[in-house]
């Protein structure tokens, strides 16, 4: 089984369409046999990605930091639920158990999760698909900032190449299929 790893908020965020985009995630995934690998969170669009997933008949794994049990609502009754001691570890067993990485929209969490998965990427350590589900631009910041990044001089233009920008959930599904297959 393949499975996705999905950073996204601990929070809805201020429009509804990232909480559509996240309920359809989970449904896509499932419906594609794929097993969500998240931060194990039952609150903001993790909650709602997982609850989509196990909805829809898809396998779960979530990955959570013990000091966070509480504030994130660990939510229990996934197929896997692991507690690490360290954010850290958390990043690492997440990143260890996915063979593809998606992050909705989500905070600076999100963005530290997302950074070092590419920047393991930059560093040749892997070669898993860094994929942005852009819901409503909300990502475009981002690209234009690692655009800056590179016309700067402090990053190769390949960095930008590690990266997938998608504007929804069908997109996404296709990149998924065409990198999973």
């Amino acid at each position: 089984m393949k499975s996705v790893c999905v950073y996204c908020g601990s929070r809805l965020g201020n429009h509804p369409a990232y909480e559509a985009s996240a309920r359809q995630t989970g449904e896509m995934l499932a419906s594609n046999g794929w097993r969500l690998v998240y931060g194990a969170g039952d609150v903001g669009l993790m909650g709602t990605v997982a609850r989509s997933a196990q909805t829809a008949g898809g396998r779960t794994f979530g990955v959570i930091p013990v000091h966070l049990l509480n504030l994130e609502v660990g939510k229990r009754d996934l197929d896997s639920f692991v507690v690490t001691e360290t954010m850290h570890e958390r990043k690492k067993v997440l990143f260890m158990n996915a063979d593809a990485v998606v992050m909705l929209p989500g905070g600076a969490g999100s963005l530290d999760e997302f950074f070092e998965a590419l920047t393991w990427r930059q560093l040749g350590l892997h070669a898993k698909p860094l994929i942005l589900l852009d819901t409503e631009g909300y990502w475009q910041p981002l690209v234009t900032l690692m655009q800056h990044v590179v016309a700067q001089g402090f990053a190769g233009q390949n960095i930008l190449d590690y990266v997938t920008v998608v504007p929804d959930v069908p997109a996404l599904e296709a990149r998924l299929r065409a990198a999973l297959s």
